[in-house]
Formats: structure tokens, sequence, C-alpha cells
């Protein structure tokens, strides 16, 4: 044995230094990673063919390993570090020799490639992280974080610590729709940082607000962090599960938790909205109470406004901003409690449900049984049983069935009359509607308010319209024409709201990334698609975006770009309220017209879109953006190739089995996690989230999700715990990325200084996401 080590430690070490030399020879990372496997896979194998490495392996073939596997120990608990008396034999790293090594681990890249880069499941999200890069690259290039942070400075300005606040909010608002750490702290570091040290801000206060709002990118969604980790932790999780289902004498993980064992990038999106407000959240009462403690280094800016804005009057402002607002959504809700807001939906199926089953399969061996009451407790088993017993009495578990032509017209008649006076589709849509006539009202009080009445009448004819006239059973294009008069009514009048809304100032600056947000958010945590498809609208929309704000630069009409924009919405909503799906037995002519709207508009849209990109192009922007997305997305697509080649290094000599047969032999899985957590922390001075993500994750995974612990709070525990490290001195990334754009004048212990007290706030976000699991959880949760 070399230096009395065990042959897989002394591997594990070479694999350790071979890559921390590649990082710091300062060579490109993404093939650095790849390199240091090949080194490292060449300087073990030549050790072993010499005899020096060897390795000290469990012998299986011993009475005291069989007494374990006769006392009903699974083999996968077994090993030195949990019974360090079982008798051991010595082999070496590679049994076969390192050509089978080479031969194997050569097959294996290029399954996993297959599998991982090229032509798995995995490839459609992995695609969602190009267009997220684009999406954030081109709203950072079309100057919309500048515009964003002197619009935020006014509003918070006057106030102590008022530039700090702004920071935070707009950092957030910057990882919402880039979600790069790396562009969010040097662009707040350039636009922000002079404006703060010029109003008399201290440089600790001023630097370690940048670099923590910067952070922010890593967990507030779409976070590229949490893409890249959920595709990841979909496999990893489903894969332990088994496992320990196995462990437990189950014959799935379905059987043994009672629910399939998957975690999706969309369901970490839902659980990543509070912790990542929360963290904001305390960033910001931070800095106002830094503020009050010491004004004299956070003192209240006055930043003048560009242009006259209309004076509002605490009364009007609360009228119009917040009690009709109060008014509008909670009369909607009253009157979907009521009944007269809801479904009109009258689609019957053709085939009746099937009879439900119990909440857990009770026909199983009797180890599974024993390991399914300790997971779930006799009193949900008791349950189990009981309701199993009433499926068999009633003659047993009923599949769906054909319903005859009676019992589908019964059907249809019941929900008819059952369905409520309006539907709640057209009652949401009217409502946004009218709170965008209120909000008009409300920036411009002294303005002709007729036009926004007319429009508010519009709505008030549409609600009676839809309860008097339109029932159920009214066809979608009668529908329309009845609804013609208050929908010209109310885009009267929303003309006029829209240039009113126009020209306030915040409004003009956050709306438009802010409904791009939404729409992509939106899209997501509603269920509505997947992240790939809500990317493609959140990259397509702020390219259009940034041509709209390149065309106003230029003294140029973007109507072109706005009647593209008007066209998607317009595409939506036919595709909401008609089927168009022409190719069935009987179509009718309002369907047809309907088909034909929905395909104008979505050339148009198409149009739209393309004309924003040679706008871009024309405008020198677009090339840059491309450019820069292709360098972003070929980095993480050759950091996960190399990756993948140091991973199977590490498996092929055993390091991978060893690891995790360390971390089983804690018998406390909180331990193990948080040791698994402190080792995250202290490679994440040295290795970017993504050598993080792609080499030690695929390693400790199997161990830290497959236990009782929820996916979702594990990953975004580990998400948040990568942000500290990025965050924490002396080798925090966010700290170099803003150094490399601070003045001279800043000092770098003044940016340590100042980042301290937010790496306090990281941990202290630690830990009440630990002791309160279910802020991760609720919105999933609820949403679900």
């Amino acid at each position: 044995m070399l230096f009395g080590l065990d042959g897989v430690e002394v591997g594990l070490i070479i694999v350790f230094f071979c890559l921390f030399g590649g990082i710091m020879t300062g060579f490109p990372v993404a093939f650095a990673i790849g390199g240091a496997g090949v080194l490292s896979f060449g300087i073990i194998a030549a050790l072993d063919s010499a005899g020096l490495l060897i390795h000290q392996a469990v012998d299986t073939s011993s009475d005291a390993y069989r007494a374990l596997i006769a006392n009903g120990v699974n083999q996968i608990n077994i090993s030195h570090f949990r019974y360090p008396d079982l008798p051991l034999v010595d082999q070496s790293l590679f049994p076969g020799g390192w050509e089978q090594a080479v031969d194997r681990n050569l097959s294996f890249i290029v399954n996993r490639m297959n599998e991982r880069v090229f032509a798995g499941q995995s490839i459609e999200t992995l695609l969602a992280v190009l267009m997220f890069v684009m999406m954030g690259i081109t709203l950072e290039r079309s100057r919309i974080a500048n515009d964003l942070l002197t619009t935020m400075a006014r509003v918070f300005g006057p106030m102590p610590g008022g530039l700090a606040v702004s920071v935070v909010v707009v950092g957030a608002f910057l990882a919402a729709s880039t979600g790069i750490v790396g562009a969010t702290v040097v662009t707040m570091g350039l636009l922000s940082l002079p404006t703060m040290l010029r109003n008399g801000y201290s440089p600790s206060l001023a630097t370690g607000v940048i670099a923590a709002s910067g952070t922010l990118g890593q967990i507030i969604p779409p976070s590229i962090v949490i893409v890249l980790l959920g595709t990841l932790a979909g496999d990893l999780y489903s894969a332990a599960q088994e496992t320990r289902a196995q462990a437990a004498g189950c014959s799935d993980a379905l059987t043994y938790l009672g629910e399939a064992a998957v975690v999706s990038v969309g369901t970490l999106f839902q659980a990543a909205i509070l912790p990542g407000i929360l963290l904001a959240g305390l960033y910001a009462v931070y800095a106002l109470g830094f503020a009050l403690y010491d004004p004299r280094h956070a003192p209240p800016v006055e930043i003048a406004d560009a242009e006259g804005g209309e004076i509002i009057t605490r009364n009007e402002g609360l009228t119009w901003f917040l009690g009709m607002p109060i008014a509008l959504i909670g009369g909607a809700i009253l009157l979907a409690q009521v009944g007269i807001v809801g479904s009109q939906d009258i689609t019957v199926d053709s085939y009746s449900d099937a009879s439900e089953s119990a909440v857990l399969r009770t026909s199983v061996s009797e180890q599974c049984q024993a390991s399914m009451i300790e997971l779930h407790g006799q009193e949900k088993w008791d349950l189990a049983i009981e309701q199993q017993e009433a499926i068999e009495a009633s003659g047993g578990a009923q599949a769906s069935r054909a319903l005859s032509a009676e019992e589908i017209e019964t059907a249809r008649v019941e929900k008819i009359t059952n369905a409520a006076p309006i539907s709640s589709g057209l009652a949401t849509m009217f409502i946004l509607l009218a709170l965008v006539l209120t909000t008009a009202r409300g920036v411009a009080p002294t303005a002709n308010p007729t036009p926004l009445a007319i429009g508010l009448a519009g709505v008030g004819l549409a609600f009676v319209v839809d309860w008097f006239l339109i029932s159920p059973t009214t066809s979608e294009g009668a529908s329309f024409l009845l609804l013609l008069i208050p929908l010209l009514l109310i885009a009267y009048g929303c003309r006029e709201a829209i240039t009113r809304l126009s020209k306030n100032e915040l409004l003009r600056v956050v709306f438009p990334p802010l409904i791009l947000i939404i729409a992509v958010l939106g899209s997501i945590l509603g269920g509505i698609t997947n992240p790939t498809p809500a990317a493609a609208l959140g990259a397509s929309g702020a390219i259009m975006l940034a041509a709209y704000r390149k065309l106003r630069d230029d003294n140029k009409s973007g109507k072109m770009i706005i009647w593209a924009s008007f066209a998607i919405v317009l595409m939506i909503l036919v595709g909401v309220n008609f089927d168009l799906r022409i190719t069935r037995s009987e179509v009718m002519f309002e369907e047809y017209i309907a088909f034909i709207v929905a395909l104008l508009a979505y050339h148009f849209a198409l149009f739209g879109i393309l004309y924003s990109c040679w706008v871009l192009l024309r405008g020198g922007v677009l090339t840059p953006v491309v450019r820069e997305t292709a360098k972003v997305t070929s980095m993480v697509f050759t950091i996960l190739i190399g990756s993948q080649v140091l991973n199977l290094v590490v498996i092929s000599f055993g390091g991978e089995h060893y690891i995790q047969q360390f971390l089983r032999s804690f018998d406390n899985e909180l331990v193990v996690f948080l040791l698994v957590m402190l080792v995250l922390f202290i490679l994440g001075f040295v290795l970017d989230f993504l050598e993080i993500i792609y080499i030690v994750i695929p390693i400790v995974g199997p161990v830290i999700y497959g236990g009782t612990m929820d996916p979702k709070w594990v990953t975004i525990m580990i998400a948040v715990n990568l942000q500290t490290s990025f965050l924490t001195p002396p080798f925090g990334f966010a700290l170099f990325y803003l150094r490399g754009v601070a003045p001279p004048e800043v000092a770098t212990s003044d940016i340590y200084k100042g980042v301290l007290p937010f790496v306090l706030i990281q941990v202290a976000g630690l830990g009440l996401l630990w002791l309160f699991p279910s802020v991760v959880t609720i919105v999933p949760n609820l949403l679900n």
C-alpha cells in the first residue's frame, strides 16, 4: 500500500490534485476537467500496473459477511466503515487490467454522451439553458438594467438606504430575467457602484449589497443552476429511491413510497420562489437597518425625474392603486364563492372513471410490509387495508368502460344544469382588463376620464351579456358576436389606457420585462408547459423587447413589434377559446374562421420576431448577443462532457462506490447531508457551480437523494449553499467578478468587509430553510 493508504484513497487524491492543478494553470476549465480525467487515469493505471495501489475490499466469501446477509442486512449497507471487523482481501484497482477499464470507460462515455448530451431525455431541458442564456444576455445588452436601476432609485432613493434597496430590487429583477450570476454582478457593479459611491455610500455597504444581489441568480427562477441541478436530481432521485425500495424488500419505489419518485425542473422552480424572495427581503431589511444605524454611510438621495410626472394625491393613490384592485378581485372571488362565476365546461368523457385504488399497495411481501409500516405508519397501512377490502367487497377495482349514448347525454345535461352563469375564463380576462383601465385612471387623475369610463362600461356590459345571453351550449362564434360590442368598448378604453400608462416612467420601464418574466415563469409554475418552450418564449420576447428599445432610441416607430406582440396574444386567446383541430369529422364555420385567424396571427408574430432580429442585427446588438450565448452554452456543454470523463475515471477504480460507502456508514442522514453541504461549500471556493453539479453531485447524489428527505428541499438547499459559497471571502466567485469592475479607490478589503454581513444573512437563510422546510415545499404543494 502506497503511504499506508488504501489504493482507492490514493486514486481520489490523484484525481483531486490533477483537477485542482488543471484549473490553477489558467487553462480553460471546460477543457481542464476532461484533461484532468485523462491525466489522472494514466497516473493511476501506471501505479496500479506497478503493483503500488492495493485496495482492501470486504471479503464477501467470509463467514462474517454471510452472517450479516443472513441477519437481513442489505449488502448495499455492508462496508468496512460500518463493520470494521469484517475480513478484508487485497485486490488491485483494475482487476481486469487498465486495458479493460479503458474499454469499459469508452463504452460508458459513448452511452452517457448519448443519454445526457446528444439524444437523451434530459437534452430537451438542457436546451432551455441556451434560451435562458440568450434571454438574459439580450436584456442585458438592451440597457434595460440601466433603466430599471434609475427608475428604482427615483422610487426608493429619498429614504435612508434607498439606493441599496434599489440595488436589491433590481438585482432580484435581473436574477429572474438572466439567471447568470457573473452577468448580474458585473452589470450591477458597472451601473450602480459609481452612483452609490458618488452619493456618499460606504464602499463596504455598496459592494456588499451589489455582490449579494448578484448571487440571487443562483436561486430565483429561471435559474440556470436549478435547470442543470433539476435535470440531474430527477435521475438521481428516481434511481436512488428504486435502490432504497429494493433494500427495503419492495419491488419498486412506487410500491414502497406510495407515489412516483419524480422531481422535475418545473417543480424546483416552484420550490425556489419563496426562498429567493426570502433572501432578497433579508438583504433589503439589512440595508434599511444599516441606514437607520449609521445614516451617514447610507444617506437618502434625491434623483431628479427625467420627465415631469403628474402629481398623484394620497387619496387618489389609495383609491385607484389599492381600493379598486381589491374591489375588483374581491368581487370576482365573491361571485365565484356564490357560484355565479365558475366553469362552463360541458365536455363529457366517453369513458367512465376507473375506481380509486388504495392509498398503498397491500399485496406485498412481509419484509416490504414491515418497511412500509415503518415508513408510513401503522395508521396509514390500516387505512390501505380497509380501502382494499372495500374495493374487493364491491367486486374489485373497476377499469374504465365506454359509456352509452344515453349515459353521455345524461351527464352532459347534468353539467349544463350545474354550470355557472359566467365563465371563469372570461371573468378573469375582463377583470384583468378592468385593472388596466383603473390603473391608467390612477396614473393620470386629471386627464379626461370619459374613455376609461367607456371601457369600464364595456367590462360591465360583458358580464351582463355573458350572464343573460351566453349559455354553456352557445357556440364560440355566437359568443364572439354577442360580446363584440362590449369588446369594442373595452378596446376603445384600453387604447387610451395604454397611452397613459406608457407615459408613466415606472410602468414604462418595469412593465414590459415584468410581463415577460411573468409569462415565462407563469407558464412553468402554472403547469401550462415545461421549461424549454417557456425559455423559447422568454428568448423571443427579450429579442422583441430589445428591438423595440433600439427603435425608440433611434427615434423610429416600434408599431410593428407592438402589433406582433398583440398577434401573439390574439393567437393564444383564439387557441384557448376555439377548437382548432380542423381535421375532425364535424367542424363548424366559426372554427374554420378561428383557425384562419390563428394561422394569420402566428405568421404575423413570426414576422415580428424576424423583424426584431433584423433590427438588432442592423443595430449591432444581435451579433454580440449570439456570440456571448454561443460562448456560455458551449462552455456548459463542454464542461458537461469533460465532467462525464472525470466521473467515469472515478467510477472505474471504485472511487464513487468508496465515497458512497463512507457516507452510508453514518446512521443519521441529516449528518450525512450536513457533511455533504460542508464539502460543497468548501469546493465552491475553487470550482464553479457547473463543475460541482456535474462532478460532485453525481457521486454524492445517490446517498443524499436516497433517504427520506424531500428532494425539492435537498436541491434548493444545495443551490442556496452554493450561493453562500460564491459570496464568501476570500475565494467567492462573485467577489472576483465585482473586483474586476470596481474603481481603484475601492479596496479589496472593503469588498470582503461588505459581504460578511450578507454571508451571515445567507447562513441565517439556510438555517431558516433547515428549521422550516415548508418554505420550500408549500408552493409546489399548493400548485400541484
